[in-house]
């Protein structure tokens, strides 16, 4: 065989050899994130270059059967000082072991029960964000994690563009409020199902309520502190309900995220109530 083919073909193969090895390190390069889980060897850990939201492959973690897997970061932080940890997750067949809150694909700091919202089922990219004080912490460790602080999930999810930023001292005394009323509950509870309605009544009372709040606030504070407010009634009725050992159900961030992401996005709210009935 002529020399000049033999070299010809050892360059092809040499060249689907560097493809191959770039390939794979771009699937599996995760950059400083350190890769963990509670069952070892369940999750898979990969970068994503099909499912991404931006220019660059996504984080994804899939875990065939109940495991608690992330992605972790460790950063420094000043002390007593407010951060927010921001990315974007998708999510495919994200189930719970048991029913548990605060359980799915979310932002959290490994060790603590600190996190985001938890998204779990099937969802299109969404925006999700962790606010918390480093209080008397130097480093903290991010993770963006499926599963949770008290519990396994299975399924895919996949983590982009992720932020964090720190905060700054607010000294605005004038705080701004929203209160969601969500008129109805629809909710299965130990193979019961559960129907409640808030009624007009209810609602007036509410209204009152948030009215002498606002006065009070004003007027306790000789008017160095005011209270303003946005109330929105929610007629698309609450289908899930969180669940602690020692409380028993209660209101979840899971449980109202979608029904109020838009407003909330849209303001700049202070607090948030969420208003409910719980009893017939």
């Amino acid at each position: 065989m002529n020399k000049k083919i033999i070299n010809f073909i050892f360059l092809i193969i040499l060249l689907i050899c560097l493809y191959f090895s770039y390939q794979f390190y771009q699937k599996n390069n995760f950059n400083d994130f350190t890769k963990s889980e509670t069952n070892l060897y369940t999750s898979t850990f990969i970068r994503d270059k099909e499912i991404k939201y931006s220019d660059k492959r996504s984080y994804k973690i899939e875990s065939p059967e109940y495991n608690d897997a992330m992605f972790s970061k460790t950063i420094k932080v000043e002390k007593n000082q407010p951060y927010k940890v921001t990315c974007m997750v998708k999510t495919k067949n994200v189930e719970k072991e048991e029913q548990v809150s605060g359980v799915g694909a979310q932002i959290s700091i490994e060790g603590t029960t600190e996190r985001s919202v938890a998204i779990s089922g099937t969802e299109d990219w969404q925006k999700i964000e962790l606010i918390f004080n480093s209080k008397n912490r130097e480093t903290v460790n991010i993770g963006f994690r499926l599963g949770g602080y008290l519990g396994k999930v299975k399924g895919e999810a996949w983590f982009s563009d992720f932020t964090i930023e720190q905060g700054i001292l607010d000294e605005n005394n004038n705080w701004k409020f929203a209160c969601f009323i969500f008129k109805y509950t629809d909710v299965n509870i130990d193979n019961e199902n559960i129907k409640l309605e808030v009624s007009q009544s209810d609602i007036s009372d509410i209204k009152s309520t948030i009215q002498r709040f606002k006065n009070s606030t004003n007027q306790l504070s000789n008017g160095k502190m005011t209270a303003e407010y946005d109330i929105y009634e929610i007629s698309e009725p609450i289908t899930s309900l969180s669940y602690d050992e020692k409380f028993g159900y209660y209101v979840g961030p899971e449980d109202v995220e979608k029904q109020i992401r838009e407003v909330i996005q849209k303001n700049n709210y202070d607090h948030i109530f969420i208003v409910i009935r719980l009893r017939r």
